[in-house]
């Protein structure tokens, strides 16, 4: 990694210890990230507000960061509050179809709908709205997350070789059997790519720490509690959509309490991830017991795969979402980094032979309605933004998209001409 910017002069040897903590913090996640949320992507309402400005001992922006790679925390629990703004339009209920028929999961169509409890589909709310969590962790074999909701709670537990998703609502449970022993890969949690805690969203924001960016130390805030020291990163380049990310960091621990990004429109936050309350005292083991209730109806992961066509934990959307992904490249770096690929579809946006955008019928319709049409010399086409994450779709079926500006995706395309 390249220096970085920071409150301090940083050294040849300082610059290795950083890059020897960005690698380390790869490795000691928070075990709560067991449902993981992304996104991939994404905001806490300020409601979640610090309180007070602790005395505490001065650090650098590279000794907080090592702070955080040093972390091992194995035993937690506390309340979470997640909430996003992309600045997305309301589709009247439509984007829950979106969301479920990308991943696989309940609503996908086929004569399987699937799992009301089935993770893969139901962790996809988080990209949106607002919501409590309840979390808990032992251990790298042991979590439970709890998404509250009205009248109604659904839960993820992990506890050994078993995952169980539990949706109360429709009294629904979903089963899955992750690989034996404890260095198993993240893949084999069904939910794991799905960002939930302050320390998933900080892990993916330090991978973008290099030489395109600023890292400094903005004081000290405390939060549950807690106090932490501020981490604020970022982006040095022009065209970038991220405005600012900032971690508060435990000061005992090192552990991220909350996660806040900013964009560079200004205005409220695109993501605010954070801890209401927080222990790091060890669960009672009964926590994480789960016995399906007198009842419920019971879905075997592979059972479910095999009905729908897809690989185990209902993942099979990730294979179906690649073939319209011809060509995956990077253009650019750092913060500007852009995604390009080819649908293969031309005309535009890509439809179904029903005329449906991606075959998402009524969606699909809705998001053909809106969106700023371009020129230049890569030919026509059209930008759908958010707040953070844009798009450009060109009529010959070519898709650019990343945390950029309109500018930059034309500029992207025209280059690639």
């Amino acid at each position: 990694m390249a220096p970085i910017d920071s409150d301090d002069n940083t050294t040849a040897g300082a610059g290795e210890e950083l890059r020897a903590g960005r690698r380390k913090a790869a490795r000691y996640v928070v075990p709560v990230a067991v449902m993981g949320v992304a996104a991939a992507t994404i905001g806490l309402v300020p409601a979640l507000a610090d309180s007070g400005d602790p005395d505490l001992p001065k650090v650098t922006a590279e000794q907080l960061i090592e702070k955080i790679a040093k972390s091992d925390v194995q035993q937690l629990s506390g309340t979470v509050r997640i909430s996003t703004d992309l600045g997305l339009p309301d589709l009247g209920g439509l984007e829950s179809g979106l969301m479920s028929g990308m991943s696989g999961g309940p609503g996908s169509g086929g004569d399987d709908e699937g799992s009301a409890a089935d993770p893969s589909a139901k962790l996809t709310e988080l990209v949106s709205g607002s919501h409590t969590l309840r979390v808990a962790a032992d251990g790298p074999d042991r979590q439970k997350l709890s998404l509250l909701e009205n009248a109604a709670e659904y839960s993820l537990i992990h506890n050994g070789k078993d995952v169980w998703g539990y949706d109360s609502r429709s009294n629904e449970v979903y089963h899955s059997t992750a690989a034996d022993g404890a260095e198993r890969p993240e893949k084999d949690v069904p939910g794991q790519d799905v960002p939930a805690t302050p320390k998933d969203f900080a892990d993916q924001a330090l991978k973008a720490v290099d030489d395109t960016t600023s890292v400094t130390v903005g004081g000290t805030a405390q939060v549950a509690g807690r106090d932490a020291y501020r981490l604020v990163v970022e982006p040095k380049q022009d065209g970038s959509t991220v405005g600012a990310i900032t971690v508060a960091v435990d000061a005992e621990t090192g552990t991220p309490l909350k996660f806040t990004l900013t964009p560079a429109s200004g205005g409220a936050a695109v993501v605010d991830v954070g801890f209401t309350k927080v222990s790091f005292a060890k669960p009672d083991a009964s926590t994480f017991d789960f016995t399906p209730p007198e009842g419920a109806k019971v879905t075997e992961a592979d059972e479910a795969g095999r009905r729908a066509g897809a690989p185990e934990h209902g993942r099979g959307a990730e294979g179906g979402l690649a073939k319209g992904m011809n060509g995956l490249e990077v253009i650019g770096e750092g913060w500007n980094s852009i995604a390009a690929f080819d649908t293969g579809a031309q005309g535009g946006l890509p439809t179904d032979s029903a005329g449906d955008l991606g075959g998402l019928g009524d969606l699909g319709g809705f998001l053909g309605s809106f969106g700023d049409q371009v020129k230049g010399d890569f030919g026509s086409g059209t930008v759908f933004k958010t707040r953070l994450v844009n798009a450009l779709i060109t009529d010959d079926g070519k898709v650019y998209a990343g945390a950029v500006t309109k500018d930059a995706l034309v500029k992207a395309a025209d280059a690639a001409k």
